[in-house]
């Protein structure tokens, strides 16, 4: 924290002429005049401790979580139970206080735990090597194409899914702006990605091919197939994962994902307003001097005891920039500590437990609201626990309808996709309920046509 540093007239009369400027205005002379303020707008009245306490639990008070309204959001975002040792133990003085290791002389504990967590990250993906985390799953992916286009020396191109999550897909053409790149998106049919298509717009300038599994519409992609084309054309394949789906799922290393990334959200984090994130980037060892962010390492101290190190550290704050991997700020320290805890937590068995309920309940809502009239699905293959339905009406009429009756009952795609304006991404997790499930349908009814 930098204290506040009061200086005199004097002394800003001094520094304004150590630096060329005759008024402090000077310093913002750059800025074009109609963005300028012409005068400090008006603020309130300053507050007591008392009084400000009180307006800020009012504010707050304004909030809706999910514990007061029945709501089946996914889109990356999700209502997973979160077990209350992951709280109890990250929330110890000794984790909670450390924002993040800058230096390898990092406390043993935190390595430790840093190392636990890349060790799970890699039996849960089936890859190689894992990172101690990035900021989120958007980001994770920017920089695992950036890592692409990096090792692949001369190719530039860069395919990614339509089926991949709109807002990674504006991530990564933002990052991807201003680098001679050409990236390209291949549509989907029944909701998966089109395999005839990504043959054809492979060729010999293609870097990597970017995949969702399960997809945005939560769909299961062809990925055989998939891997099997990408590898043949000499580019990199690059899998966006949900982490409990792997819980039944295969997991990426067996068909030969090269990079693996995903939103860690789910792994015993909140949902807040939008989530406590984290990015989760694994790969094959081939890029291990290329991954972005830090690695954590084991090795043996003088005395020949076991101890942990930041082995790599590839940002530009690290190391020359012109050699840095990323320019990533931190990892998300203690996302990561609460993810390694709630992995060690529920285990393999927990996880394929979990897996098993949110498909099993979403395959019992989806069924159910077949019955209704007027409701259909656009796609036929096979989901986890999110799911498409087609609605009689556009489906952000559905949603405000509904959210007034305490419901929301999922994403209207139309925002994304133009031509799925009278579709809805619904979500389904363990947390959900039978009488949750029956309600939503009742619900939904009133709204079928027919």
């Amino acid at each position: 924290m930098i204290p506040y540093l009061c200086n005199t007239q004097a002394q800003q009369a001094e520094m304004l002429q150590l630096i060329g400027a005759r008024t402090a205005a000077d310093l913002f002379a750059h800025i074009p005049q109609h963005l300028s303020l012409k005068a400090l707008p008006s603020l309130p009245h300053p507050l007591s401790e008392m009084e400000l306490t009180t307006a800020l639990k009012t504010l707050g008070a304004k909030n809706t979580t999910t514990s007061q309204i029945l709501s089946f959001l996914g889109g990356g975002i999700y209502d997973h139970f979160i077990p209350s040792t992951v709280t109890h133990l990250a929330h110890r003085a000794e984790f909670y206080t450390a924002y993040t290791p800058y230096q390898p002389e990092a406390s043993q504990g935190l390595l430790q735990a840093f190392f636990e967590y890349q060790t799970m990250i890699c039996q849960l993906t089936g890859m190689e090597m894992a990172n101690a985390s990035l900021y989120d799953g958007a980001t994770a992916l920017a920089e695992a194409v950036i890592m692409a286009l990096s090792a692949h020396g001369g190719r530039s191109g860069v395919l990614i899914a339509k089926s991949v999550h709109p807002e990674y897909r504006h991530v990564v053409a933002t990052y991807l702006k201003n680098l001679d790149t050409d990236m390209k998106e291949l549509d989907f049919t029944d909701g998966i990605t089109n395999v005839e298509e990504l043959e054809k717009a492979l060729n010999d300038n293609t870097s990597c091919v970017v995949v969702q599994q399960p997809n945005f519409f939560g769909c299961l992609e062809r990925m055989n197939e998939i891997a099997r084309s990408v590898h043949d054309a000499g580019a990199f394949l690059i899998v966006i994962v949900d982490p409990i789906s792997l819980g039944i799922l295969r997991v990426p290393g067996t068909y030969e994902a090269d990079i693996v990334v995903g939103e860690g959200q789910s792994l015993g984090l909140g949902q807040m307003c939008g989530g406590e994130t984290l990015g989760i980037f694994a790969c094959k060892r081939e890029f291990l001097r290329k991954v972005p962010g830090r690695l954590v390492g084991m090795t043996k101290d003088r005395q020949g005891r076991r101890s942990f190190v930041l082995t790599l550290q590839t940002r530009e704050q690290h190391i020359r920039r012109e050699k840095a991997t990323s320019n990533i700020c931190t990892n998300h320290a203690l996302n990561a500590l609460k993810a390694a805890i709630y992995l060690g937590t529920i285990g393999p068995h927990g996880l394929r437990h979990i897996a098993t309920l949110c498909a099993k309940k979403a395959a019992y809502l989806r069924r159910q609201i077949a019955l209704l009239p007027g409701f259909s699905y656009p796609f036929s293959q096979p989901h986890f626990k999110d799911f498409v339905i087609q609605t009689p009406e556009p489906a952000d009429r559905i949603v405000d309808s509904l959210r007034e009756k305490g419901l929301l009952p999922g994403i209207p795609l139309g925002q994304y996709y133009p031509e799925l304006e009278k579709c809805l991404l619904v979500c389904v997790t363990e947390t959900k309920t039978r009488a949750e499930l029956d309600r939503f349908v009742a619900l939904l009814k009133t709204m079928s046509h027919g």
